[in-house]
């Protein structure tokens, strides 16, 4: 009887510690794959577009420093052609139109970036403001075939002076800022308007350029802003810059380190993406180059955590 009762009491306890476990794992958050669309489709667009502008404005430099630039026996921009027109109310307006691969062959574009600067404005000089233009400027990143066409109008000054060529033999490093709106349309047909607001500073590590990026944008009620606008979803968002994201040319430019939080504040989510991970999801070290990065994504008390490729 003692020896039945030893057994009732046994069952019970481990009827207990089961029904225990079962709400544990009930309140567990749960990772539902499908509120990361919307945030894996907004850091793959935000990361294509920044390549995409990136190649552009790098040649707005290289017209800017006219030629000056350019490393001994490269050629660039590749594939394009680059026109002056008379001066017009002492405005010079150059046309870069593309029409073939970039020079590291990543990406190919066509379009033309249109850039205009007053004729009493040297470009090495403290403070000195040029405006440029997207004109159906199309690029297409080879390795995924993914695309985009930019369409809109940028102002972008030199906040320190100096060309880039001059580092560091001259100077250690020139800072400027690039603002302005895009009209990105995507391989779906979507049109979507983005602001931007970003400061970027150029340095040289053994000779090979690096790109650092802060955002200066402010906007209903968030600041450090890089970009803001909607998506492809229709959905407000928001990116600020927690912590300045470096881009090296030995890594063609890829993100290697910094981060980013995007919001999407109509429907509570949003995620941390942070830059400098390898084909294992491991921090790179060393002078090893990324190959993805880090989002943390979180809605509504649900959260995640994915490696994406760049």
């Amino acid at each position: 009887m003692k020896s039945n009762r030893i057994f009732n009491l046994s069952l019970i306890l481990v009827s207990l510690a089961f029904f225990s476990l079962t709400s544990c794992q009930k309140t567990k958050k749960i990772v539902d794959p499908a509120n990361t669309t919307s945030m894996q489709n907004l850091a793959n667009d935000e990361n294509q577009a920044n390549a995409a502008s990136d190649e552009a404005l790098a040649d707005v430099n290289t017209v800017l420093a006219g030629n000056s630039g350019l490393k001994s026996g490269g050629v660039a921009p590749c594939h394009a052609t680059i026109d002056s027109l008379a001066v017009a109310n002492d405005t010079m307006t150059y046309y870069v139109t593309y029409n073939g691969l970039n020079c590291r062959g990543n990406l190919y574009r066509t379009g033309q970036i249109e850039i205009s600067k007053h004729i009493g404005t040297h470009w090495y000089q403290t403070g000195a403001t040029i405006t440029y233009k997207y004109i159906n400027y199309h690029v297409t990143r080879v390795n995924s075939q993914k695309s985009m066409t930019l369409n809109g109008r940028k102002t972008y000054t030199n906040l320190t002076g100096g060309l880039i060529f001059m580092i560091p033999q001259y100077i250690s490093s020139v800072t400027r800022k690039d603002s302005g709106y895009m009209n990105v349309t995507f391989d779906d047909n979507t049109i979507k308007f983005w602001n931007v607001r970003r400061q970027i500073t150029y340095t040289k590590d053994n000779n090979n350029l690096v790109t650092t990026i802060d955002g200066f944008g402010s906007a209903d009620g968030y600041d450090n802003l890089v970009l803001w606008g909607t998506n492809r979803n229709q959905e407000q968002f928001y990116i600020q810059i927690l912590q300045p994201v470096v881009h090296k040319e030995v890594c063609q430019f890829d993100p290697c380190s910094g981060q980013k939080k995007m919001m999407i504040p109509g429907d509570s989510k949003g995620a941390t993406l942070t830059f400098g991970y390898d084909s294992n999801n491991q921090p790179i070290t060393g002078s090893d180059c990324p190959t993805k990065y880090k989002v943390d994504w979180f809605k509504n008390g649900n959260s995640g955590t994915l490696y994406l490729f760049l």
